[in-house]
Order: structure tokens, then sequence, then C-alpha cells
């Protein structure tokens, strides 16, 4: 087959060409249109339900909403895990998915079931599914700018720019933030009501009936038809005012005699702080699933140059997040690293040929086989990002080996014809097709084993899976195209290009020859000291294994700094806004290096990410690189915790916007490290996880230990006295719906403005909430003209509660989170899980669960335990079928461990830790030992069948192949040194990779051109 297909492409030398000119046409194309994004879509197909229940807390909350939606949503097929969080008035439910499920499906049936659940929740209880955006989803954020208030600011940002950036193909929706979401208030006047005998139930009555319109029919007139509409819709406050009440003995009773009426606020649930000069606006851009990131974030800041022309003079929107700024970074970060390993591997392609001509034959090989993986990625759905370029850079040093050894050969032959003055009996085309069918199969067998050996990445799961996925589709795509071009479009442009002379000897490859002339003849005469060396260093690498550290995954620098801040559980609003203010200010005057901060706290207005009233994000927006006075990132959160630890009260830590939605999406916490305690009791839950807190704080190596404070909130308990209620015509309903409006305040209607809809509010008096004495003082108005004190028909009961309660499939949790700094995670894991179990004894019914990246880590390496030796045997059912000899397969195979050597030294002697990108490294390394050994053992196979003796066919053949493995191993390792020195954002994922490539290239070439010769002339032949 192989030898039919390079037949056919020197036959139609024509039609390659053509087809090659329509490769790059379509490449080119495949690659404008391919999405890009920083990253791969790592989410998993997720579902979130948000609920709110104003007034309620975290258990009336759990009990009365949470747990019943919970019950519904238990067996829906393929879901994998079901969490929710019940705070103050909200409540969050996010259901997990297996890998595959159809979103849309899974949406479909968490709403059906959803909806058969709705009739049993409480009356004021309201909410759904969340948009269908991912935890990754916040693409662009800005804040409002200008000299208007903050309720002039938000209702522009509601009223005008929200609607527009909706419209935004990609966008899920724009969440609105801080300020004052307008309101006409009505603050009803107890004594007066009491006093005109009217109830607040009457008077919200009155409201509703008399702001309506509807409706009434058509009326004939001639040959026209009239519709009749019926319009008493509120337009103002004086109209509100002038409402009728009631009318009492003839006397009319109107708004405006029993209550104030104004603008107001809706009740705040967070708010944003800026530069530590006061409150601001802000809106966050949510992406689709699936969303093109670069194209979204390019119309967003289109379209808001657009708004900003249209807004009140002196008004302007400030960007201070912008996802395409990184995708922009970390795009350049592997292009820069692609077009420096292309001109390294062009030299090194120049300096072991020595011909330009076939030099540039195999740089051919290069442009085609990026536009062929572009072409496949294109139709597989695949973006562009950091790890499938990455993937493309890795690859860079090996889609030119099937290139090289082709050329090579056809060098050679043209070479020997000459010597033979055999050209003028030989076509010129012959000699060509004979020199590429002599190396067809092993380098086809030896393309489709480093191909194979890349195979295991697509069988991860989680969060590795979707990462590494894209890289081994990625390769393999680069060298399925390259060995198909090596075999058709290569040897017919050598047919136009390469000119039959007379072999000469570059002068790197003649230095190479020499030196390795006499290195082969010593270790033929030193054969034992050879197998002595060799298996020294393999006991020495597996000795050294034990003490490289194991984490999952390096820290990518986003280039932005999240700091989280916790507080007392108990703070209000206004407190925790100052001491966010407070901190700001000490920020900018102590850390040069950071030019702006924005914070949120709280809850957001679609409730996507339910902060506590104690809780803050805080955005740390970093000056450009290039006038940083610290030396790096890292130094730079070191001086804002130097200046935050003198701030009393305050729990911080540092995490980036991207971390942090992963680990939330991955284990429902921030951190490296989760460790989660289930059990029934809150009080108990809490007590344990302070304890395991305190261990890690002494553990070497823990950073930001934080534990949810998760006692401490104030409630005043309202315990209704059933029977004076009911003596006085009051049920407990009455009394709550009372207390509920007068407190918190009732959205009971809405006024259209200029045909945007302003919520119509009843509430208490402003004083009524600055005071528990005052609150228990309240005279409730009765329907009789009367009025009675609450503390008549109820008890009030100061107690504490908690803040929230989590809940992990049905089961209620505390969580304890910390980072890793300095050490290696596992090692870390290990000594905290054996301090807990010596130091903490669990009760009856309560148990442990390690968590975070730690959890993932864990399971890539026992998949990657599991399918390496699967991939290992197939390969090594290849080399047989390829080599025709168990004997043979096994001496190639030996080639594995040995290349592993120079990765475990090079990890070791770098400090970097075994993750998953080092994984990945040691998976290229076999790939890439097996193929040196095929090529070489292929050739002595050739010189065994011309009759040559054994000790001929090494001596010869490992000469012979000295060209071709070390411009391999070269190319390869060459290949990756821009990925070693780069810098920007994704160079920590790829840095592992390369230092184990590299060093495990210096190991893996070393032992197969003077150990493999050794074992071949040793075991390679039945004696």
């Amino acid at each position: 087959m192989l030898n039919r297909l390079i037949a056919f492409a020197l036959a139609q030398r024509v039609l390659i060409i053509l087809l090659s000119v329509a490769l790059l046409i379509s490449g080119y194309f495949a690659f404008s249109k391919l999405p890009i994004d920083a990253f791969p879509d790592v989410s998993s197909t997720q579902v979130q339900i948000i609920m709110k229940a104003a007034g309620m807390t975290p258990e009336e909350v759990e009990s009365r909403i949470v747990a019943p939606i919970e019950q519904e949503l238990l067996g829906i097929p393929h879901q994998s895990m079901l969490r929710s969080q019940s705070k103050y008035a909200i409540a969050v439910i996010t259901l997990d998915f297996a890998e595959g499920t159809d979103p849309y499906w899974a949406r479909q049936q968490v709403n059906e079931r959803l909806a058969g659940v709705m009739d049993v929740l409480p009356s004021n209880a309201s909410g759904g599914i969340a948009p269908m955006t991912t935890p990754l989803g916040e693409m662009f954020m800005f804040t409002v700018e200008g000299d208007l208030s903050p309720m002039d600011k938000r209702q522009l940002l509601e009223r005008v720019i929200r609607p527009r950036l909706r419209g935004i193909e990609g966008v899920a929706d724009v969440n609105s933030l801080g300020g004052y979401v307008k309101t006409f208030e009505v603050t009803p006047n107890l004594t007066a009501l009491a006093a005109r005998g009217v109830s607040l139930a009457q008077l919200q009555m009155a409201i509703e009936a008399n702001h309506r319109s509807d409706g009434a029919g058509r009326l004939v007139q001639h040959e026209e038809s009239i519709l009749v509409r019926s319009d008493s819709r509120i337009r103002s406050i004086d109209e509100l005012k002038q409402l009728l009440v009631a009318s009492v003995n003839g006397v009319p009773i109107f708004v405006a005699d029993v209550a104030e009426v104004k603008i107001g606020s809706l009740t705040r649930y967070g708010a944003v702080t800026q530069n530590g000069q006061g409150e601001a606006v802000e809106g966050i851009v949510l992406g689709l699933r699936g969303a093109n990131a670069r194209l979204l974030v390019s119309e967003v800041r289109h379209q808001l140059q657009e708004i900003e022309a249209s807004l009140p003079k002196g008004v302007t929107l400030k960007p201070f997040y912008d996802r395409g700024d990184l995708v922009n970074r970390a795009i350049h970060t592997v292009t820069k690293s692609l077009a420096e390993a292309i001109v390294l591997v062009l030299v090194l392609l120049m300096l072991f040929l020595g011909n330009l001509r076939a030099a540039l034959v195999v740089a051919v090989i290069l442009p085609l086989s990026a536009l062929g993986t572009f072409l496949l990625m294109r139709y597989f759905g695949l973006s562009a990002n950091l790890m499938s370029l990455g993937g493309l850079a890795i690859a860079i040093g090996l889609l030119v080996d099937a290139a090289v050894v082709v050329v090579e050969n056809i060098e050679a032959h043209q070479a020997e014809i000459i010597e033979k003055k055999q050209q003028a009996m030989l076509p010129a085309l012959h000699v060509i097709y004979r020199a590429v069918q002599e190396v067809a199969v092993p380098v086809s067998a030896g393309m489709v084993i480093i191909m194979l050996v890349f195979l295991p990445l697509l069988t991860l799961q989680g969060l590795e899976g979707k990462l590494f996925a894209p890289v081994a589709l990625t390769i393999v795509f680069a060298l399925s195209a390259s060995l198909l071009l090596s075999l058709t479009v290569i040897p017919v442009l050598a047919s136009f290009v390469l000119k039959a002379q007379v072999h000469h000897t570059p002068w790197l490859v003649a230095r190479l020859e020499a030196g390795y002339q006499r290195l082969l003849d010593w270790s033929f005469v030193h054969s034992k000291w050879v197998y002595t060396g060799a298996a020294l260093a393999l006991v020495g690498a597996l000795a050294l294994f034990p003490f490289i550290g194991k984490s999952f995954m390096p820290t990518m620098d986003e280039g932005d700094i999240i700091m989280q801040l916790e507080k007392l559980p108990s703070i209000q609003l206004n407190s925790s806004t100052a001491i966010d203010l407070d901190v700001q200010q000490r920020i900018l005057a102590k850390v040069p290096d950071i030019q702006r901060i924005v914070a949120r706290t709280g809850s957001d207005e679609l409730g996507l990410d339910p902060m506590g009233l104690n809780e803050t994000d805080t955005f740390l927006v970093l000056k450009p690189k290039e006038q940083w006075q610290a030396k790096n990132k890292e130094q730079i959160i070191d001086q804002v915790r130097a200046v935050i630890a003198d701030v009393a009260g305050v729990n911080f830590s540092f995490t980036q916007p991207i971390e942090m939605r992963t680990s939330e999406m991955l284990s429902g916490v921030r951190g490296d490290l989760a460790v989660k305690v289930y059990g029934s009791d809150l009080a108990e839950l809490s007590q344990i996880a302070e304890q395991i807190a305190n261990i890690l704080q002494g553990i070497q190596g823990s950073e930001d230990v934080m534990t949810l404070e998760n006692s401490g909130v104030q409630y005043l308990q309202v315990q209704i006295d059933r029977v004076a209620a009911g003596r006085v015509g009051l049920s407990s309903e009455d009394i709550q719906a009372m207390l509920r409006t007068l407190v918190e305040g009732q959205t009971i209607s809405s006024v259209l403005e200029q045909g945007k809809p302003t919520p119509l509010v009843m509430r208490g008096a402003e004083a009524l909430r600055l005071s528990t004495e005052t609150f228990s003082q309240l005279q409730l108005p009765l329907a009789n003209g009367q009025s009675i004190a609450l503390s008549s028909v109820a008890k009030l009961v100061a107690d504490e509660g908690v803040v929230k309660i989590e809940r992990e499939n049905a089961s209620r949790m505390s969580v304890i989170r910390a980072n890793v700094k300095g050490r290696d995670l596992v090692g870390f894991v290990d000594e905290a899980k054996a301090k807990v179990q010596q130091q903490i004894k669990l009760p009856v019914g309560y148990r442990l669960a390690w968590g975070g990246q730690f959890e993932n880590q864990q399971r890539a390496a026992a998949r990657l335990m599991t399918v390496i030796p699967a991939a290992l045997a197939m390969i090594f059912f290849l080399l047989f079928a390829t080599l025709g000899s168990v004997r043979q397969a096994a001496l190639v195979f030996v080639n594995i461990p040995f290349a592993l050597i120079g990765g475990v030294v090079a990890l070791a002697i770098t400090g970097q830790y075994l993750s998953v990108p080092a994984s990945v490294g040691f998976i290229a390394l076999m790939g890439i030992a097996v193929l040196n050994g095929l090529v070489m053992i292929g050739y002595f196979n050739q010189l065994l069948a011309r009759g040559l003796d054994v000790a001929t066919v090494v001596k010869q053949g490992a000469m012979r192949r000295l060209r071709p493995v070390m411009m391999t191993a070269s190319i390869a390792a060459f290949g990756l040194v821009p990925l070693l020195f780069a810098t920007g954002p994704g160079s920590e994922i790829q840095q592992p990779l390369a230092v184990v490539v590299i060093g495990g290239l210096v190991s893996c070439t070393l032992l197969t051109l003077v150990l493999l010769p050794n074992l071949f002339r040793r075991f390679g032949v039945e004696r």
C-alpha cells in the first residue's frame, strides 16, 4: 500500500503540486476561521439553579427550598454531582453531569424537575435556571465612570448599556453590580394607618387595584374596528400619592394621607468599591458556553465605544478585566515559541544536511503540516488556544523526522548511483522511488508509534482531560499530515530540486562521525562497562524518582490578581465596604505596582456568585510589566500581604480570575487543596473544620488557609404567640407578611418609565431598621382602626445563626481550603493526612474528603498508570509486526526506560515537580526513543539481508544512522528550547514538558548510539 502511494505521487507529480497548493489555501482559510481562546473549554456540563426568597435565613432556605428541590433532582440520568449553598435569602444549586452530556438536554431535564417542585416552595420564592454560561464565562468587566450618582449610573447600565451588550452574538448575559436600583417607594405611616382604620394589606391592595391597564374588546364604527383599552397606570409619584385607599364616613383617604411616597432603592445584597474612593457601578459580560472569546471581546469593545459616544457628557466606561488581553498574550507566547522553534529547526537542518536544497525540501514539511493540522482542527471543532497550539509547538521537532529520513536516504542513493556510475542506467525517479520505498515502512511505523504513545492523553478525565486532549489531538493531526506529506509531496519536490551529486559529508556531521567512531570502537571493546554504566544510571534514576515532588499542574500566570477578603459574619454592608475602602487605600499607598483596585462585596445581581456581606473579591489591576518596581508578581503579592496583615478582623487569600472559577467549578471551593468534612450538625462541622485549619497552618508550605467562620450571624427571632395574635384577629401569616413588608420591603408592582419598568415597593421607615429597640416597639395596624404592639403578640429573642449551609449529594459539609507554596502538593497532602488522622477523632457518621487540585492529580496519575501500559503493549505488538522478531522488538523496547533517565535527572536538577505536563513529556520521550531504536535496527536488518556479518552490520549501520538519529534528537530538543525559556502566560505549563523531553533526549540519544549497537551485537540475531 505504501509502495503504491509513493509510486502514484511520483507518477502524478503535477497533481501532487496542485493538491499541495490547495492545502495551502484551505489550511489558511481554516486557520482564519478557528475560534481563538486562552484555554480549551474546561467546564463540565453544568446546570445551576438560583432561587431567591427575601428575608429567609440559611436554615429556612435549606429546609424549605433546597431540600425539596434536591429530592426532586436526585435520579436525573448522567448526574455526577449535586451541590448547594443556602445563604440568607438565596440558594444556589449546582448539578454536574457526566462528560459528553448534551447541555441543552441537561437543562431541559432540570427544568422539568424544577417545574414539578415549584408548587411546594414558599410563595415568595422566585428564580430558576441560571444563564447558559460556564464558570469561566466572565469575559469582560468594566465600571461606569462620571459625575452621576450611583443610582443614575446603575440606571444607565441597566437601561442603556446592558440591552446593547446582550444583543452581541455569544453573550449569555450582562451582570450588573453596585449602585442603587431605583424604586418608587411607599413608606407606610403606621400611626396614620391606625388612626384611619386602614391596615397594611388594604394599602397594598388599593395600590395594586388602581395601578392597572386592560383591554375591553372591540367596537365597530362604520367600516372600521376600534380597540378599547382601559388604563389607570401610575406614571409619577404625584399620581401615586393621589390614589384612593379607602373612604371612611364619606371622607376619602389617599395614599399621601397614610404613607410617604418617594424615590428609593431596592434592598442591597452587595456593593462595588473602587480605589479607596467610594462606591462604583460595575458590569460583567458573561459569555455563552463555547463562544469564541476573542471575537466576543472584540465586539464588546466595539459596542462599548459606540455606546460611550451616546452617553451623557463626562460619563465613560472603563474596563478593568479583559479576557482578550489574556488570549492575545497566551497565543503570543505559543506563536513566538513556534516561530523560534522553526528558525532553530531550519538552522539544524542546514548544519546536518549541508545542502541548502535538501534543507529547503525538508523545511516545506513544517508549513504544510501546520496547515493540514489547522484544517483537521477546524473539521473536528478544536479551538486555537494555549494547549492545542502548544501541541503543535511540541510536535515541531517531530514533524521533520519522516521528511529528514526520506530526504537523507534519497541523497544517499543518488550519491551511491554516481559512485557506481549507474546514473545512465537508472532513471532519476526510480532512484527516488527506491530510496523512499526503502525507509517507508520503518518511518511509518515510527510515526504511528509516536501517535500511539499520545493516545493515553485522550483517556484523561476531568480538567486534565479537557486541557491535554487538544494537545494529543493536535500532535496526532500534525504527525499524520507530516507522514502523508513525507511519502508524497517530499519525494515529488526532491525530484524537482535535488540533483544527483557525489556524497559530501557536512562539517558538523564529519566531526560527529569522527568522535562517534572512536566512542563506538571503545564501547565494543568495553561492552561490560557500557552495560554496567547503563544499569547504574537506571538504578540511580529509580532511586532519585521518589524524591521528586508530585503536583497536578503548575499555576499559570494570568497577569491579574484577585485578593479575597473575609470579615466577621455579622458585619453589615456599609461596615464591610468601609473596610474594603481602607484596605484599598493602604494598598495603593504602599504598593506602587498596582494602579487600580475594583472590589465587589456580597452577592451579584444574578446570584451566580452568592457571597455574603462579609466576603469581598478584590481585583488588583497591575501596571504594565515594564513599569514594575518589583521583580515579579510573587513579590507584589508579598507586598500586599504585608500591608493587609495589619488590618484587624480580616482573613485574606490570593488567586486569579480563571484559577478561582476553575477551582469552584471542580470542587465548589477555591484553592489548591479543599478538605471537606461531611456530617449533620453545623456546630460540630465548624469545630472540626477549625481544628483541621489549625493543623494545616502548622505544616510547611501552607498558605492562605481559610475555613468559613460559620457562626456569629446575629438573629432576632420573632416567636409569634398564636393565641394572642388570634384574639386581635391576626394570623401568623398576617404578622409575617407585615414584618416582611416593613423590614425587607415588598415589590407590589412596577411603574413604566420610558418603556422601562421601575419597581414599586412598599417598605417601612429607615429608622425601623436601624435599632432593635425601635423594632421591638413596633405598632402593627389593625383593620378595626386599632393598633397593637409587636411585643404583645410575639416574643423577641436574640440568637446566633450560621452564615451559610453547604451540601454535597444531599449531605451537609464544611470546607477548609488552602494553597500550597514552596513544596509539592502530594507531599503536603500526605503530611496533612497523617497529622489530621493522628490528632482528630471524627464522631460517628462524620467523614473527610480531600479534593481540589490534589484530587485532580490523584485521578490523572491513576488513569495514566492504567492506560500507559496498555499503550506500551500496543507499541510492542506494532514493533513485532514491523521487525518480525520478538527479540528485536524487545531490544527497541529497552530504549524506553533508559530514555526516561534523563527526564528524571532533569526534573531533579531544575526543581520541577512531576505534574501532568511533565508526564506528557515522558510520554513524548517514549515515542522518540522507540522511533530512534526502530530506525537503527531497521537498517541493521537491511544490511543483514545483504549477507554481512553481525559485527560489520552493527558498525556500518550505527555509523550510517548517526546522522538521522542525531538530527531527530537535536531537532526535537532544540524545537522545545523556546518553550523552556518562554515567559508569557502558559509558559509555566509547557516548561516541565520541555525540561523532561530535552533531558530525556540526552540519555535517549546516548544510549541509542552506544548501548543499542552493543545489545544488537550480543542479542540481536539468534546464534
